[in-house]
């Protein structure tokens, strides 16, 4: 384990450095700015999180994607050899970017409290959008790893994969038949129910897990053949 976690610190301190960071922080604030332009009025605080967990799907994978990306091909070669195993690489990868993530995550959460409600919500709420930017910044990292250099190594078309998917998976959702894809509208629309902890949620939470596992072995996988 402590070479995995070395190479998650390695793999961090150089995306930090790389000043990638910045790209996908700049997205953030914009898209906090655009939901909390104007307070949110006592009662809809959980919705709106179910609306920036939905929205950030995308910024989230464009932090994954940046940090996997940050290593030449030949620095991580490096890593895999010193690493002993190439699992190793790969699972420090990903920790690395769902740590990022989770920071992000955390700001997206945090930041409301401060200037978007109009009053403190309650534990229900605050439990309800850790949840949901849970499950976002999971859909987000799979799809910037399954988007990253080491999977398509064209920018251009990596990025068209990153943003098409991410349309897709709204675009399908759409259906009345929540598990054809990561349920990002439900996410939306069931976080403005009351009964969204109790009867939503852990539906919802199981769909999006499953997604998620799919892509993070599909990303294992295709790690064996382009490392």
């Amino acid at each position: 384990m402590k070479p995995t976690l070395l190479l998650v610190r390695f793999k961090i301190a150089a995306y930090l450095r790389s000043h990638r960071i910045i790209q996908p922080f700049v997205g953030l604030l914009a898209m906090l700015i655009i939901l909390y332009s104007t307070r949110v009025l006592a009662g809809h605080e959980l919705s709106s999180y179910g609306d920036s967990a939905a929205l950030l799907v995308p910024v989230f994978a464009w932090a994954a994607r940046g940090l996997l990306d940050t290593e030449p091909d030949v620095q991580r070669l490096i890593s895999v050899t010193a690493s002993g195993r190439p699992g190793r690489e790969v699972t420090a990868g990903l920790l690395a970017a769902a740590a990022v993530n989770a920071v992000l995550a955390a700001l997206a959460v945090l930041v409301p409290l401060g200037i978007g409600f109009a009053v403190m919500p309650g534990g229900a709420v605050l439990a309800g959008g850790l949840a949901l930017h849970f499950l976002s910044l999971l859909t987000g990292t799979a799809l910037g790893a399954l988007s990253s250099r080491p999977i398509l190594r064209d920018q251009a078309m990596s990025t068209l994969v990153m943003l098409g998917a991410y349309v897709a998976m709204l675009l399908i959702s759409l259906a009345p038949v929540t598990w054809l894809t990561v349920p990002l509208i439900s996410w939306m629309r069931a976080a403005g129910r009351p009964s969204f902890l109790a009867s939503a949620l852990p539906g919802l939470a199981a769909i999006t897990l499953a997604w998620c596992t799919a892509a993070f072995l599909a990303y294992t996988y295709l790690r064996r053949t382009r490392p």
